[in-house]
């Protein structure tokens, strides 16, 4: 009897969204081989060919091994960067990362026949916060205006015509302090006094604050919506208030339920989680879509059913493959 094909969870270990995952696929009995890339090459080890039908081999872990022509879908997830052996020289040590993000990065993302819940390289090419803001707005979503810029005098005239305006970081990068502590740019609102010489030194995003009632979190998976209305935080920006924060299920409006298909599948993406601000008159407005967002801090109840919309996709991707 042939053994179920297994489905590749790519994430590192302190991820507790592909926990819940991959304990919904555990009940299901569906075989699961979880990888982070981060533990290549001193934990994981790589022999792969290419043939008449593409790459064949296989993958090992410490504790598994992954067949590639077996996989039946990816759970591409947040796995850690690439790293070199230590005692490596920095040169020696940035060409090893580099063979490894090319080599190990390119076999993983080019399993034959296989279901991607995303593709790692849709998931970036959908990271880009002006391609997300064009794509939004031709699918019909409500957007508010939006510069982006390294023109301080071009921000001080969008932040004085369109304020009050807000702040926001183009890409949430890896950032800590001297002593090594990570910081996080938060979303903050800017009058156009407080801008400066500083906009000068990198690209900037300025947009129009929404008068916003409550926030929404609006989860996609294949064909499922899962919209959540985000009531109580004090400030600007939610997710510096979680212990503030109160959550109820919401319908989506079909006007932007057909914008967000439009979307996703502009970016060819299986899952997305877009952030929107509710003004008082019920309109949504967007700001963002995060292709491999989280969703593991909602209460049970909404977590249990994107996780099983998510396992749902990676148990069934279209094809028998058992």
């Amino acid at each position: 009897m042939t053994r179920p094909s297994p489905v590749l969870v790519v994430t590192r270990l302190d991820d507790v969204t592909a926990d819940g995952v991959i304990a919904e696929l555990g009940q299901r009995a569906v075989p699961v081989v979880r990888l982070d890339p981060g533990d290549f090459p001193a934990d994981v080890t790589v022999s792969v060919r290419t043939g008449s039908l593409g790459l064949t081999g296989d993958i090992r872990t410490p504790t598994r091994t992954v067949a590639l022509d077996r996989v039946r879908s990816v759970f591409w997830r947040r796995p850690r960067p690439y790293t070199a052996r230590a005692g490596l020289e920095d040169r020696d040590a940035q060409w090893c990362i580099d063979q490894a993000r090319y080599g190990l990065g390119g076999i993983l993302a080019s399993l034959p026949e296989t279901h991607y819940v995303n593709h790692p390289w849709l998931n970036r090419a959908a990271e880009y916060k002006p391609a997300q803001l064009s794509a939004a707005a031709r699918y019909g979503l409500r957007v508010p205006p939006t510069l982006v810029t390294n023109d301080v005098d071009e921000a001080r005239q969008f932040v004085a015509r369109y304020g009050p305006a807000v702040y926001k970081p183009l890409y949430n990068s890896e950032y800590a302090d001297a002593d090594g502590h990570g910081l996080t740019v938060w979303v903050e609102e800017v009058t156009s006094e407080e801008l400066d010489a500083g906009v000068g030194h990198t690209a900037h995003l300025f947009q129009q604050r929404v008068a916003k009632v409550a926030d929404i979190r609006l989860t996609a998976v294949s064909g499922s919506l899962f919209a959540v209305r985000i009531d109580g935080s004090p400030g600007l920006d939610w997710r510096r208030h979680y212990d503030d924060l109160s959550y109820s299920t919401i319908d989506t409006p079909h006007d932007v339920a057909k914008s967000v298909w439009g979307y996703l599948s502009h970016f060819g993406l299986t899952y997305g989680a877009f952030d929107f601000g509710l003004d008082a008159a019920g309109r949504w407005h967007f700001y963002e879509c995060n292709p491999n967002g989280q969703f593991a801090w909602f209460p049970e109840p909404i977590t249990t059913r994107i996780t099983a919309a998510i396992a749902d996709q990676l148990e069934n991707p279209g094809r028998d493959r058992t």
